[in-house]
């Protein structure tokens, strides 16, 4: 992957818990990865409904709004999100998790959404 081998990327992936698979897309630019995610899922004719956006980036509310285009429910991420990305997360509908890092995360939106 280009991210491990240059740590200059982004890396995100669409993880679907019915099959347990990721489906990842790189870019140097972080909205440049989600949007070939968004892409590479239109292309492949999946829903992301039922999965979660996986982003080693932080959480902007672009990432937001892509993931709620996207149409997946919950973003997990290496980073914290912006107050304005927690918000937009809330009004969506979206289980926002940041600063997840081994075993380790803090849920900033819809908590009711972890069970």
């Amino acid at each position: 992957m280009l991210g491990s081998v240059t740590r200059a990327a982004h890396v995100t992936g669409l993880f679907d818990p019915g099959n347990q698979s990721m489906i990842i897309r790189e870019d140097v630019g972080r909205h440049n990865a989600l949007d070939k995610q968004a892409g590479a899922l239109a292309m492949a004719g999946v829903s992301g409904c039922t999965g979660a956006v996986v982003l080693t980036t932080r959480i902007s509310v672009e990432m937001v709004q892509k993931t709620a285009a996207i149409g997946a429910s919950f973003i997990i991420a290496m980073s914290a999100p912006t107050a304005l990305a927690i918000r937009t997360a809330e009004a969506s509908g979206i289980t926002l998790i940041g600063i997840a890092r081994g075993q380790d995360f803090e849920i900033f939106s819809h908590v009711s959404g972890i069970t």
